[in-house]
């Protein structure tokens, strides 16, 4: 019964023409592509109460107020999830969480798909920025 939304999760990440290039049901952890939408070694954790969503993105290899203002203001326009930096300030990860109570299909494609959406809108300032 633990590991049920985990593998409801994954079945539905089948379903949909993903590719599992990790699949960790201990550790309740996917890592999936779908280069064809711009996915490439997201990772999914599926726990008890929430899904966390991440992927890399790219690197900021010169900082400035301008970059990260620029991204700010993106997220504004992602529908699902939104760019975060890790501690070092300098890799963009996108993450989305949702929860896993009630969670549907749906709402699990529509955030990835949010991530393909972003990567097709915003690949030449991302580019840009990792310069």
């Amino acid at each position: 019964m633990r590991n049920q939304k985990f593998r409801m999760v994954k079945e539905w990440l089948l379903d949909s023409g993903f590719n599992m290039t990790l699949d960790d049901e201990v550790r309740r952890i996917l890592i999936i592509e779908k280069e064809s939408h711009g996915i490439k070694n997201m990772i999914l954790i599926v726990s008890d109460s929430i899904l966390i969503m991440e992927q890399f993105l790219f690197e900021v290899k010169n900082p400035t107020e301008k970059i990260y203002k620029t991204l700010l203001q993106k997220n504004r326009d992602i529908v699902h999830g939104a760019f975060v930096l890790d501690n070092t300030g300098k890799r963009v990860i996108f993450r989305d969480t949702l929860p896993t109570d009630h969670m549907a299909q749906n709402e699990v494609m529509a955030s990835i798909n949010s991530l393909g959406i972003l990567v097709g809108e915003f690949t030449r300032e991302m580019i840009e920025m990792s310069k």
